[in-house]
């Protein structure tokens, strides 16, 4: 049986995300996050990149067993692989690791060792931009973690949007929450979170890519330090 959120064309989700976005501005990320599930049911999912646990948290809440896409790039920190399988041997969510087409020492082979030190916009399209591309085929709508105080690159992020370039919705349902909020959440609900965080990291990627960050810094500036690029083209 073909169901309406089935058959949506772009245009009307599109429609529908950013009227969502106008109408859910001043909601509650679980009110986000149950509006998501009541409109795209299994066709929902959360992306997470293992910073932390607040949004496949909060979903698991709305919907039990949630998927939770998480990309594995082949350069993660062990933390990073620690804090996934802790998600899903602890939490009602069902954890789906996407893997890039190539492995690291296949890319090495074409692309010649260290890549992510001499192209690290083609790096991140090949290990994250492309697998989720292809990981969220199945999906009409997708969460994601950001805020808008992470940067300034992310300070007009709607709580739902349309992501253009997959032609699907997407939901920032802690996008109006400060690191303030986020860490009151962990706090009471005993979130897992990376250790990383406690070391020093305030956002977390690839391990050749991601440094501590200096006081006063913005949470974003321990990524590619010393580029311009303030984004790996998953979100922009």
């Amino acid at each position: 049986m073909t169901t309406a959120q089935e058959t949506r064309t772009a245009e009307e989700l599109k429609a529908l995300a950013e009227q969502a976005g106008r109408d859910l501005e001043d909601a509650s990320a679980p009110e986000i996050l149950q509006w998501a599930v009541d409109t795209f049911g299994k066709q929902f999912c959360v992306t997470s990149s293992m910073e932390d646990a607040v949004v496949a948290h909060l979903a698991s809440r709305v919907l039990k067993g949630v998927d939770v896409v998480f990309l594995d790039t082949g350069y993660h920190f062990p933390e990073t692989i620690g804090t996934r399988d802790a998600v899903e041997a602890v939490m009602d969510v069902n954890v789906i690791t996407l893997t890039p087409r190539r492995t690291v020492a296949e890319q090495d082979a074409e692309y010649g060792p260290r890549l992510h030190d001499r192209d690290p916009d083609l790096c991140c399209k090949l290990r994250k931009v492309q697998p989720l591309e292809d990981g969220l085929r199945g999906y009409r709508a997708w969460a994601t973690g950001l805020r808008r105080d992470e940067s300034p690159t992310r300070a007009n992020t709607p709580v739902v949007g349309w992501d253009e370039k997959r032609q699907k919705v997407k939901v920032s349902p802690i996008a109006r929450w400060s690191q303030d909020d986020v860490d009151a959440y962990v706090t009471e609900h005993g979130v897992l979170t990376n250790p990383l965080l406690m070391d020093g990291y305030a956002s977390v990627g690839c391990a050749p890519c991601t440094r501590r960050v200096l006081e006063g810094e913005d949470a974003r500036a321990g990524r590619w330090a010393g580029r311009a690029k303030t984004e790996c083209g998953l979100h922009g």
